[in-house]
């Protein structure tokens, strides 16, 4: 595993029955980076990050997390990370302070851990109101303040501002984009939004088909475009015609 990668995956691969959701799956994400992993729905990106967080099991492959391996230091990993995947659940009828005290009280973290994490998310405010009354743009920054308790290394991310108005985007955006240089640590987010992410990111991983058509920056993804005379305006126009291009293939394929 190279220094500089805090994940790198190698050949991963999940499979159910005869179908591939992921397919020898080889990722290098970089230690205090934002990596935007992309991809239309059903591409495999919710089954890539499951399989790093250990909620589903790889057929195939292997993957290497800060200097640690699956499964052998499969607890040691998952202390690493913190996650948010799809929409966050609380206890409405607790507030923001209590529901994230209940996670600290699992994780064993000092009592500092909810103020730290509810002033890094700007719901220091808020922070006894009781959540069923908390708007989901402050739902979506509670459930970051989950993924944050303890300052962990790592953080996965699946749609952060999936439901969000502008303003929530533009406030979870700027909060993520901050975080590997005010906490020192590194993000993989998966997100739809990919204007979002493409002022959020600093490399990109783009999977169609549980396949990864492209990893780099920007500035790579724009160079690999040209030579194949694609699109360049943004990554948005970018990926639609990588995507359609791959689909197109694959029907030639079969």
């Amino acid at each position: 595993m190279s220094e500089t990668n805090i994940i790198e995956t190698e050949n991963l691969t999940k499979s159910y029955g005869d179908f591939t959701a992921v397919s020898k799956l080889s990722l290098h994400i970089k230690k205090g980076s934002v990596y935007g992993f992309l991809g239309p729905n059903g591409a495999g990106k919710s089954t890539t990050m499951k399989m790093l967080l250990g909620l589903t099991r790889p057929t195939g492959g292997s993957f290497h997390i800060n200097g640690r391996t699956y499964p052998k230091d499969r607890l040691a990993i998952l202390r690493d990370i913190g996650s948010f995947i799809e929409a966050p659940a609380f206890y409405g009828n607790l507030t923001g302070e209590e529901n994230l005290e209940i996670l600290r009280r699992i994780l064993q973290l000092p009592k500092s851990a909810v103020e730290d994490a509810l002033e890094i998310v700007g719901l220091t405010e808020h922070r006894k109101r009781l959540a069923k009354k908390y708007s989901l743009g402050m739902k979506q920054r509670l459930g970051l303040a989950g993924a944050l308790l303890g300052h962990p290394p790592i953080l996965i991310l699946d749609e952060p501002t999936n439901g969000l108005d502008p303003i929530g985007i533009h406030e979870i955006r700027t909060l993520v984009r901050s975080l590997p240089e005010k906490y020192d640590c590194t993000v993989l987010v998966s997100s739809h939004l990919l204007p979002e992410v493409e002022l959020m990111a600093d490399d990109f991983g783009i999977l169609n088909h549980g396949r990864l058509l492209f990893e780099g920056t920007m500035a790579a993804l724009k160079r690999t475009a040209e030579a194949a005379g694609l699109p360049t305006y943004n990554l948005e126009e970018t990926f639609l015609a990588m995507i359609d291009i791959d689909n197109r293939n694959r029907g030639e394929r079969r």
